[in-house]
């Protein structure tokens, strides 16, 4: 029984220590075999060992958890261009206001501003947004870091009027 046990361990272990031959055919082809042909001279190759590299991390990998990010990654987080005294001045309703942050927007991360306390517009990794046909009157305005549909950050919130001409206004007719 032994006997049978070790002359098929043998037998599994052969195509582990396969040889590769190398010779010439009749044509002058250059060929590659595990067994060498008969009538012919062919010699043994020996193979260097298989060169292996770890496999690259993915781009997902990279990016830090929510969990690995600090409570507040960016010492500078604040909206600018927007007047503190006076009123602004928007007849159609439009303006754009710029954000300042430092460090820069990370992996992952997006601007999206909140305009009386709700979302508005799309998020946007450029530091410069636009409003449009905001109606007159006072409001508030803020900025939010975002990954995904979580905030990550938020600007200290800025209140502002805006003020549109209007159609009905006595100072028009003028």
């Amino acid at each position: 029984m032994r006997r049978l046990l070790t002359c098929l361990l043998l037998t599994l272990a052969l195509p582990v220590s396969a040889q590769i031959y190398k010779y010439t055919d009749a044509n002058g082809n250059t060929v590659f075999t595990n067994q060498p042909p008969e009538g012919t001279k062919a010699e043994s190759v020996e193979l260097k060992p298989i060169n292996t590299t770890e496999p690259a991390k993915a781009a997902q990998e990279q990016t830090p958890r929510l969990s690995e990010l600090p409570a507040e990654p960016y010492q500078i987080l604040e909206l600018r261009d927007l007047p503190n005294e006076e009123a602004l001045r928007a007849n159609n309703g439009t303006f754009s206001v710029g954000v300042t942050i430092e460090p820069r927007l990370g992996p992952g991360h997006t601007l999206r501003l909140l305009l009386d306390g709700k979302p508005y517009g799309t998020p946007s990794s450029v530091p410069r947004l636009q409003l449009t046909e905001v109606d007159r009157g006072e409001h508030s305005l803020a900025v939010a870091v975002m990954q995904g549909e979580r905030i990550v950050q938020q600007s200290e919130t800025r209140t502002f009027t805006v003020q549109r001409v209007s159609a009905n206004s006595p100072a028009r007719g003028k």
